[in-house]
């Protein structure tokens, strides 16, 4: 190679490593900001009280988490999680509904969907597996009456319920009474209508009762209300055409297909009780009649009836409790009270209707259980004009033309008029408890079945790398069998008989290299999968990921067949040794990568517990010394964030040595305070060891940041020589059909 040749592709070297690291440093500070903005929202999150769930929530193991951001892009719900020190963590617990397309577009499996603790909740029913009421046989709950929100798993629930009962009358048939069915279904929404479509599908003697009309809950959602996001199958009817349904579609859907199959519903039977008879069977009463079934499957919903302010006025006819059609309501002063997602979406409803004023009321000084998207909306609307919002307001009087209310904090409220002509209270409902108890239904917490508590796992990849080994077993078996001619050196190869089958141009040889570009491109078909901007959804999202290892580690085997273990210094060579450079970045960034951000993880879960115990600490000192407690924390929280974001590793190592100097200052100058201010030396020495351990944590999370900074920068390494292997590649299979004789004759690769 010329000395003009050699400086261009030394020039082209240094500004190849240039550009990697560029990269690497712009990737780490987006990482950086990324870390710093979820950190700030859970810290909002849990001060708002939404980073518990409600009931399910999706429990991540650390250890098999490699960052990759796909859980964070297919959660339909904003916030619920994001990644944080290059891991997913659960941010807005509250906004979880049990979606589960994290879990499924996990590609290693780090991802289960788990309950919360729920020895809290008194208005959750105690069922079993089956969905059955523990204490209570035959009786079976089914869709929102269980805590879940989607209808997806409204009808996932009544198909399970139906077939349970199918099931159990196969396996212990009994003599039949006159006037007793198999089924009674109360409820005809989501649920409902899948359980009476299934228990249809497998020949049970049923009956639904509704007390108002088709569609159940769904049927007072406000109008083009999006119900369903995600595709779903009833029995008798199929997998739904469309993957999102408005209110109108699905309620036009399901007439069309309660018709069509002639599903035994009545409407107007408003449920009074559930009584089980002397004989074992159930008694299911209604303003209507009386129905006979060995079987309930109670699927009513769980607004039940909606829960009103109980104030003067509240029974004239411009009072609402649920918004249909937004469209009717035009030039008229509007009260909307509620800060759910039911309230706030009327609110915005009626806001762009033509001449409204409309005005929300909230008894909280901030709304804490808003779905992102609603609470930005709602912002807007604030910012604009559109909605005025009272926090911290309740209404007193409800009046023909106007509203009385108290606004403001509690030690300064203040009474104030509101001109008025319609008034929606979407406060939400109160579940009918006492007929569900009355039926048999428990909410004693104490009952519930103890949940498994998820433990850590492997790394998730041993059936890939079994596979793999075997392969490479193989390919081991292959070269000692041919070892006459892999032991040669080059130059000798070419006089052995099996030359021209093993070399690289050679029958075998060609078709080791033709298998190693074949793998290499299913390898890179698992970045399609799992693309954000292709819908490419064939297959679960962690069986690709095990086939990109396997691809991976197999194409890098029959790369080194194709070149007959004897790579030379040609873009082929150099392709090969990017394979191995990538296998080897690989698991770092599999194993390696994932290991050192749970320590960090588990270092910020340490520092919150740590502060949690120094608020409390602080609580008690405040309600004997009032201040004291605050100006502790205060100091103490400055001197952690200090040292806790800094811009570089200099900067954290000038931090790290000048921190312990400022700790020991600011500990003296609170012992000083505290003496003067009587508070106990034994409960100042609890401080001093609080503030020690806090310091010390922020600390050592910030040094594992910077070790995983290090690891991180090979993860980024992999893609670019991935890159950089495909484009050499290209380049070898052009060179190889151009001057294929004057390689082979080489005997090399």
């Amino acid at each position: 190679m010329s000395i003009l040749g050699s400086s261009f592709a030394l020039l082209a070297m240094v500004g190849l490593a240039l550009a990697l690291t560029l990269a690497a440093l712009l990737a780490r500070r987006r990482d950086l900001h990324a870390s710093a903005k979820g950190l700030a929202e859970r810290k909002k999150a849990q001060e708002r009280g939404t980073a518990r769930a409600r009931l399910q929530y999706p429990s991540i193991d650390l250890a098999r988490c490699v960052g990759c951001g796909s859980c964070v892009a297919a959660c339909p719900e904003d916030g619920v999680l994001e990644l944080i020190h290059g891991q997913a963590a659960v941010v807005h617990g509250a906004r979880c509904v049990g979606h589960g397309r994290c879990a499924a577009e996990c590609p290693v499996g780090a991802i289960a969907l788990t309950f919360a603790d729920l020895h809290e909740r008194s208005d959750i029913p105690v069922l079993n597996s089956n969905l059955e009421a523990v204490g209570s046989p035959g009786l079976f709950l089914a869709g929102e009456v269980t805590g879940y929100a989607l209808v997806r798993t409204a009808i996932s629930h009544g198909i399970a319920v139906a077939g349970e009962v199918a099931l159990r009358i196969k396996e212990t048939p009994t003599t039949r009474r006159e006037g007793v069915i198999d089924l009674c279904i109360v409820g005809a929404g989501p649920a409902g209508i899948a359980c009476a479509l299934e228990a249809k599908s497998r020949g049970l003697n049923y009956h639904v009762l509704e007390q108002e009309v088709l569609g159940g809950t769904v049927a007072k959602y406000p109008r083009r209300k999006l119900v369903m996001t995600q595709p779903v199958s009833l029995p008798l009817y199929g997998q739904l055409k469309n993957t999102t349904y408005s209110k109108e579609e699905l309620m036009v859907l399901w007439t069309n297909i309660a018709n069509t199959h002639k599903l035994s519903i009545s409407t107007g039977e408003e449920l009074e009780s559930v009584e089980r008879h002397a004989d074992g069977y159930f008694v299911v009463r209604t303003q209507r009649g009386v129905v006979r079934a060995n079987h309930v499957c109670l699927a009513l919903g769980r607004r039940g009836t909606p829960r009103k302010l109980g104030v003067v006025g509240e029974e004239l006819p411009k009072v609402s409790y649920s918004l249909l059609d937004a469209n009717s309501y035009q030039n008229r002063h509007v009260l909307v009270v509620g800060g759910g997602d039911t309230a706030v979406e009327a609110a915005l409803a009626l806001s762009e209707q033509d001449g409204n004023t409309v005005t929300l009321s909230y008894r909280k000084p901030e709304f804490t259980r808003l779905r992102a998207r609603n609470e930005v909306r709602m912002l807007e609307a604030q910012q604009s004009g559109r909605i005025r919002v009272l926090f911290e307001s309740e209404v007193v009087q409800i009046g023909s033309d106007h509203v009385e209310m108290i606004s403001g904090p509690e030690k300064s409220r203040s009474v104030m008029s509101l001109k008025n002509d319609e008034v929606f209270i979407l406060a939400g409902g109160t579940l009918p408890f006492e007929k569900l108890k009355n039926a048999g239904v428990s909410f004693d917490a104490n009952l519930r079945a103890q949940s498994a508590p998820i433990a850590e796992r492997t790394a998730g990849l041993l059936p890939s790398v079994i596979v793999a080994f075997l392969l490479f077993l193989s390919a081991v078996a292959w070269v000692a069998y041919h070892w006459d001619y892999y032991s040669l050196d080059p130059l000798s190869r070419t006089e052995s008989p099996l030359h021209g089958r093993l070399r690289p141009s050679g029958a075998a040889g060609l078709a080791f290299g033709i298998g190693a570009v074949a793998l290499i491109l299913a390898n890179l078909a698992y970045l399609i999968r799992r693309s954000r901007w292709l819908s490419v959804t064939f297959g679960s999202l962690q069986a690709w990921m095990t086939s990109h290892v396997v691809t991976g580690v197999v194409a890098l085997l029959l790369a080194v067949l194709h070149g007959a273990f004897a790579p030379r210094s040609t873009v082929g060579g150099h392709a090969l040794i990017a394979m191995a450079v990538i296998i080897v970045t690989g698991a770092i960034g599999r194993y390696f990568y994932a290991y050192v951000p749970r320590a960090t993880n588990g270092r910020e879960l340490a520092l919150e517990e740590i502060r949690t115990n120094m608020a409390g600490l602080s609580a008690e000192w405040d309600s004997r010394f009032p201040g004291f407690g605050e100006r502790v924390q205060n100091q103490i929280q400055t001197l952690v964030d200090s040292g806790h974001w800094q811009g570089s590793f200099a900067r954290r190592a000038v931090a790290l040595v000048g921190s312990q100097g400022q700790l020991k200052k600011a500990l003296g100058k609170l012992r000083v305070e505290g003496r003067r201010e009587g508070i106990p030396e034994n409960q100042l020495n609890e401080l001093a060891e609080l503030a020690r351990r806090a310091h010390r944590a922020a600390f050592m999370a910030a040094h594992y940041e910077e070790l995983r900074a290090l690891l991180a920068t090979w993860r980024y390494l992999h893609r670019w020589i991935a890159l950089l292997l495909i484009l050499m590649v290209g380049l070898h299979i052009y060179t190889a059909l151009r001057f294929g004789s004057l390689i082979s004759a080489g005997g090399g690769h």
